[in-house]
Parts: C-alpha cells; structure tokens; sequence
C-alpha cells in the first residue's frame, strides 16, 4: 500500500503554486510561528543571556518559524 495521497494534483507554474496549499499551509505556519516564537521571547524569554534560544529575539523568530514548518509540513502525515 502506497503512503503518498494520489488524488491530489502538484501545480504547474508559479501562479497556481502562490494560490495553492502547496504555498500557503506552510506560509502560515512559519509566520504563526515566528510569531509564536517572539511572544515567547517577549513573556517568559531569558534575561540573562545564557539561554540560547530565547535569549535573543531573532533566534527565537527562527526557531518558532522552523517548529511552524515541521509541524505543517510534516513528513508522516497521512490522507
């Protein structure tokens, strides 16, 4: 048994692409997820310095909008 989903069509050029959930299911999730990532910064983040992650306001952009893409672009998902 196959684990891709066959009737779904990939689009063919840019413009079908950018009005597609191709583009925007992963879109959205970095963005929500950046700006998770800076709420997260802003309320609870680390004033010390010594945390890495939240210790800085771009890290912490960068690792919310990588958490955003790997949970709406997961590879396990099924149909």
């Amino acid at each position: 048994m196959k684990e891709t989903c066959e009737n779904e069509t990939r689009p063919k050029n840019f413009n079908e692409m950018i009005r597609s959930a191709y583009f925007w299911k992963p879109a959205s999730g970095v963005i929500i997820g950046g700006i998770g990532g800076f709420l997260y910064y802003y309320f609870v983040g680390c004033a010390s310095g010594s945390c890495g992650i939240t210790s800085n306001p771009i890290s912490s952009v960068l690792f919310g909008g990588v958490m955003g893409l790997f949970i709406t672009n997961r590879p396990c998902k099924t149909c």
